[in-house]
């Protein structure tokens, strides 16, 4: 069961040290000290993931220029956007201005006191801040610089900015999408940036074991949203490499793999269905009252029902609109033949399966009452994740607790380091 924290309740000029003494002991980050860059979800993400499981996750934002994903999301409450919340949980949030001298001086002390770096600039952006991986190296030889761009930070295209739309396309999953002679649609995510993201948070936790269990040192984590979403095509590198095979959109279904696909039930609700295994396709024989299908010849095996698929997938969907979609699904069930409605977030919302593996959170907000979250993932049976607060609202919530209690500043520090509009 996931836990939630208490939220916060803190300003910036209050001189009372906020953040709830979440008890971390068997949280499996616990102790690890992340300071992320960068913004939107491409980064971002992985520092979620990393917050989630114990991590302590300082964000450091523009005093001018905040987090644009503040402004992100479809719904707004209270003039607020919903996502941030989720997006930035359990991060302490600071302003800092990395162009000034000063800012500068107070992120390499922060750098001494970090395990991480988590960035999504385009390359060469912290190198032009001074903040290169050997500058910040000479202060902390630990540091693990994980770096989320569009085209990693070498090659000819590294220079050139990278969004996921633009990731999907080049990394070859737009081709994939869609049915044969219609425009390659996008999903309806920025799919691109949480694949980097997830691919980050990867990078980052090899680099962490590579140094603590197995005696290394820091090192850059090069993370490209291209090479991410080209990571995923299965089998079209060695089939191209080897026979010039193209492969492109199959619509709802795979080619050639059957019976796979969505049919549409009595009161229009479409249903996947999937029993393109051998074993599986006899159960789903049953299911329809046709037993006799799974000795027929044509549907006897997988590559005959790859050549027939048309024709199969033709009979199952005359059958499956005979049925509304629950009568349909808990025959399937019944007949263990893997299936499910095609859901949509209503859907998801009541369904007992998500709610009973908690990934529908209630979330205490210091200003917006509660805010249903996405759970965490993965579920650890003995080091669980926990929530420890809602994103904090207003930019800057978390400086005097980062600047005074962690660095040692002083209010009089603090209070010029603000005049020079370092923070």
């Amino acid at each position: 069961m996931v836990k939630v924290s208490e939220t916060p309740t803190h300003d910036d000029t209050s001189s009372a040290v906020s953040v709830p003494d979440v008890p971390q002991q068997a949280m499996p980050l616990a102790g690890v000290r992340v300071l992320e860059l960068g913004s939107l979800i491409a980064g971002p993400f992985a520092g979620r993931q990393l917050a989630d499981f114990g991590a302590e996750v300082i964000k450091i934002e523009s005093p001018d220029r905040p987090d644009p994903m503040r402004e992100w999301g479809r719904a707004r409450v209270d003039g607020h956007t919903l996502w941030w919340s989720v997006q930035s949980r359990g991060k302490k949030c600071v302003t800092l201005d990395l162009k000034s001298p000063r800012g500068r001086e107070l992120f390499l002390e922060l750098c001494e006191e970090a395990d991480v770096i988590l960035e999504n600039f385009r390359p060469g952006t912290l190198e032009k801040l001074g903040l290169s991986p050997e500058e910040v190296w000479r202060v902390n030889p630990g540091l693990i610089i994980a770096r989320v761009s569009g085209y990693g930070q070498t090659g000819p295209d590294a220079h050139k900015p990278g969004y996921a739309s633009v990731a999907e396309a080049r990394g070859g999953l737009r081709y994939l999408n869609g049915y044969p002679d219609q425009a390659p649609p996008r999903t309806g995510i920025s799919l691109g940036d949480s694949l980097a993201s997830l691919y980050a948070l990867q990078g980052i936790l090899l680099a962490l074991y590579w140094r603590d269990a197995r005696g290394g040192t820091g090192q850059v984590v090069d993370v490209s949203l291209v090479e991410a979403c080209f990571s995923l095509l299965e089998s079209a590198v060695p089939d191209y490499a080897a026979t010039g095979v193209v492969p492109g959109p199959s619509g709802s279904g795979l080619k050639g793999i059957a019976p796979s696909n969505i049919f549409r039930s009595a009161d229009g609700k479409w249903v996947v269905i999937a029993a393109n295994q051998d074993s599986v396709f006899v159960r789903l024989a049953a299911a329809m009252g046709r037993s006799e299908l799974a000795s027929d010849a044509r549907y006897s095996n997988h590559a005959a029902r790859g050549v027939h698929q048309e024709e199969l997938e033709s009979l199952i969907a005359e059958w499956a609109a005979g049925y509304n979609h629950d009568e349909l699904t808990s025959l399937l069930d019944r007949h263990s033949v893997p299936n499910s409605p095609v859901s949509s977030i209503e859907d998801i919302f009541a369904d007992p399966q998500l709610r009973a593996r908690g990934m529908l959170v209630d979330v205490p907000d210091e200003q917006l009452g509660t805010v249903v979250q996405p759970g965490i993932i993965p579920k650890l049976t003995r080091s669980a994740g926990e929530i420890g607060w809602s994103g904090p609202l207003t930019p800057g919530f978390h400086n005097r607790d980062i600047y005074e209690g962690l660095l040692g500043l002083s209010d009089k520090d603090l209070q010029d380091a603000r005049a020079e509009g370092a923070i």
